[in-house]
């Protein structure tokens, strides 16, 4: 049983209490590692550190925290196989998946804000009479944390810590104790590629305890979240009385758009892609699979056809396509949702069950891919927030009203829209409610483009500038001359 560790100060610590949590893995259902339980005590060592780390840290020239920040994505790379592996074990996701998205995405974070700050730069406004320059300075905020879910652990945690320390930040970094493995190994590679002490401050524990000491901590400037709309509620209420910077990332219940026109082929094998990748546990999942009623009987046929063929199965075995949900008690919640589906009046064109596959994974949880059809688009299965390998599909005539389904939700997150009617397209983009729309594709991401959602589905945007723009405060400079 593998004991994880708090990292703090480039050291690697027992949590204060020395109280641990279980570590499942989903695919046999059984634990496997102990993380720590940590509390006040071991955030207010980490800050103490991170506090202590950031004037020499923020003093730094973008050039020395570049060549650092691209010696930890070296180092990712190096651990490619190993890493994947863990986030396979950990999360329950296929080890393909892990090796191809995951673990690549991870070091090209590192390696993209580390080129993005050595461009990032401020204004210059010059003024006539009186003769006068402004000029406004970008600055580091201080200490920040990063709070990252378990769906994607080291994807999403690299994502948030790269520009903070690329923007001259020191972190207090808290990944899922669901899923804590890779984020364990990469503190023990920022180690090893050279990042002072203190600037780099990896704690372990859950939400209620150490997650809630850090929304109030009156020494963290800054706080970016990555998870659900509940807990990013609960963040804000915590932490916006005391005036902190928040880029909250929540749910999404996304829509995905299908014309009649559209490329029939590449929709057909990208929607299956959109609903089921990594068991439907990533928030930009199509969940709500909209149709034009001429082509809805054929692609019913088809999608259900290709649904069947996925492989559900252990995550490290090859043929696999579709592993185990993060969790037992995140798959009760799903399987509540098929029982709230069928008293909707839904009915199963494919799945809608647990898988029990043979011995040593019996205990494993794992979910059929599932299909539901007949459902009203105001009802919960149809409005709520499954997160896992479960869509519905439901026929429209015309643009009006899909585009009315389509917004009539309290989320707005991503959309992805089939069509070749350029006009039609542009039309769609402008109206439908929502942070990311995809027309003719899904999950096609340049890491320069903003990055977020409306409504429920957050506040604030990550990725590019935006990033940089949330870790540091613009400062105005006027002289007169």
């Amino acid at each position: 049983m593998q004991k994880i560790l708090n990292q703090i100060n480039n050291q690697f610590k027992a949590p204060a209490t020395n109280k641990y949590l279980p570590v499942f893995d989903p695919s046999k259902g059984v634990p496997y590692a102990e993380v720590p339980d940590s509390n006040e005590k071991d955030l207010n060592a980490a800050v103490a550190a991170a506090r202590a780390a950031f004037p020499a840290w923020s003093e730094t020239t973008p050039r020395h925290r570049h060549d650092l920040l691209v010696k930890l994505a070296d180092l990712i790379d190096r651990e490619h196989e190993a890493l994947a592996k863990m986030e396979s074990v950990d999360n329950g996701k296929p080890l393909s998946l892990a090796k191809v998205v995951d673990i690549p995405r991870a070091a090209s974070n590192f390696r993209f804000f580390a080129n993005a700050i050595t461009q990032f730069s401020g204004d210059a406004h010059s003024m006539n009479q009186p003769d006068a320059i402004n000029y406004t300075l970008r600055q580091p905020l201080g200490v920040v944390a990063c709070i990252a879910p378990w769906n994607l652990p080291l994807y999403l945690f690299t994502w948030k810590i790269a520009p903070a320390l690329a923007a001259g930040n020191t972190v207090i970094a808290k990944p899922s104790e669901v899923t804590p493995m890779t984020a364990f190994r990469l503190a023990e590679l920022s180690v090893e590629a050279g990042f002072p002490p203190g600037v780099l401050n990896i704690i372990h524990g859950t939400g209620a305890g150490i997650g809630n000491a850090i929304s109030t901590h009156p020494q963290i400037k800054a706080i970016s979240f990555t998870g659900s709309t509940v807990v990013g509620g609960k963040i804000a209420s915590l932490a916006a009385p005391l005036f902190k910077k928040l880029s909250l990332e929540m749910g999404g219940k996304n829509p995905n758009i299908i014309f009649a026109d559209c490329d029939y082929d590449q929709m057909l094998d990208t929607t299956l892609r959109s609903s089921f990748a990594n068991q439907g546990q990533i928030c930009l999942c199509g969940s709500r699979i909209m149709v034009e009623r001429p082509i809805y009987e054929r692609f019913k046929k088809d999608f259900v056809e290709k649904t069947k063929q996925l492989k559900v199965g252990p995550p490290l075995e090859k043929e696999t396509t579709t592993g185990a949900v993060v969790s037992k008690q995140h798959l009760n919640k799903i399987l509540s949702y098929l029982e709230i589906a069928i008293s909707e009046g839904g009915q199963f064109l494919c799945g809608g069950q647990r898988i029990i596959l043979p011995p040593p994974f019996e205990k494993g949880y794992y979910v059929a891919p599932t299909i539901i059809e007949g459902l009203p688009a105001d009802c919960r299965t149809n409005q709520e927030e499954i997160f896992g390998p479960v869509v519905t599909i439901m026929p429209f005539d015309t643009e009006a009203e899909v585009l009315g389904y389509a917004n009539d939700i309290p989320y707005g997150l991503s959309t992805t829209i089939w069509t070749q009617d350029i006009s039609r397209a542009h039309r769609m983009a402008k109206k439908v409610e929502a942070g990311i729309v995809w027309i003719n594709t899904w999950m096609m991401r340049d890491l320069r483009t903003p990055f977020g959602g409306v409504k429920s589905s957050g506040v604030g945007r990550e990725g590019g500038w935006e990033a940089l723009r949330f870790f540091t405060e613009m400062k105005n400079v006027c002289i007169k001359y």
